[in-house]
C-alpha cells in the first residue's frame, strides 16, 4: 500500500508533463495572425475562395502602407519607431500570406487570375514607395532592416504573381453544341 501512495505523485508529474508536450506540439488549428485584427482574420476566414483571400491580404497591405504614411507625415509622437516597425512587418506579413496564396492557388489549378493581376497592379505601387522611404537614409536608420525585409517580400511577390499568371490557365470556354 505505501508503495502505491508513494507513486502517486510520480505518475501524476510524468502525466502531467506528457500533456503539457502534447499541447505544446500540437498544430495550431485556425491560428490568427499576429499582424491581422480580429475583424480582418474573420473577412480572411469567411472568404470563399483563394481569390477572395488574396485580394483581401492585399487591401490589408494597401492600408498598412496608408499607415505608414500617416505615421512619416506625423513626427515625435510616443512609441513612433515600434509602430512603424509593427506596421512595416505586418504589410511584409501581408503581402507574403498573398503570395503563398497565389502559388497555393497556381498549384490547385484555381481560378485566381483576377486576384494576380491585382497584385501585379498594387505590389509596384507599394514597392515604390518602400523604395522612396528607403532612400530617406538616417530617418529611416531605426527600421532600414524592416524596411529591406519589406521590399524583398514585395519584389517576391511581383516576381511570384508574373510566374503565376503563366501557369495559371484560363478555364476551359464551353461552346454551344450546333
Amino acid at each position: 500500500m505505501k508503495v502505491a501512495v508513494r507513486s502517486l505523485p510520480l505518475v501524476l508529474a510524468s502525466f502531467l508533463c506528457v500533456a503539457g508536450m502534447t499541447v505544446a506540439f500540437a498544430p495550431p488549428f485556425a491560428q490568427k495572425k499576429d499582424y491581422l485584427s480580429d475583424s480582418e482574420a474573420d473577412k480572411i476566414r469567411d472568404a470563399e475562395t483563394t481569390s477572395e483571400r488574396i485580394k483581401l491580404f492585399i487591401s490589408f497591405a494597401a492600408d498598412r502602407i496608408k499607415k505608414l504614411q500617416y505615421e512619416f507625415a506625423h513626427p515625435g509622437e510616443l512609441h513612433r519607431n515600434q509602430r512603424i516597425n509593427a506596421l512595416i512587418n505586418a504589410y511584409a506579413g501581408c503581402i507574403d500570406d498573398g503570395s503563398d496564396l497565389i502559388q497555393l492557388g497556381v498549384e490547385k489549378q484555381q481560378d485566381i487570375r483576377d486576384a494576380i493581376k491585382e497584385m501585379q497592379g498594387r505590389a509596384p505601387e507599394f514597392l515604390a514607395y518602400l523604395k522612396e522611404l528607403s532612400a530617406k537614409g538616417q530617418a529611416v536608420e531605426p527600421y532600414k532592416e524592416t524596411l529591406d525585409d519589406a521590399i524583398d517580400a514585395t519584389n517576391d511577390a511581383i516576381r511570384d504573381a508574373a510566374e503565376a499568371i503563366k501557369e495559371n490557365a484560363p478555364p476551359p470556354v464551353r461552346r454551344r453544341p450546333q
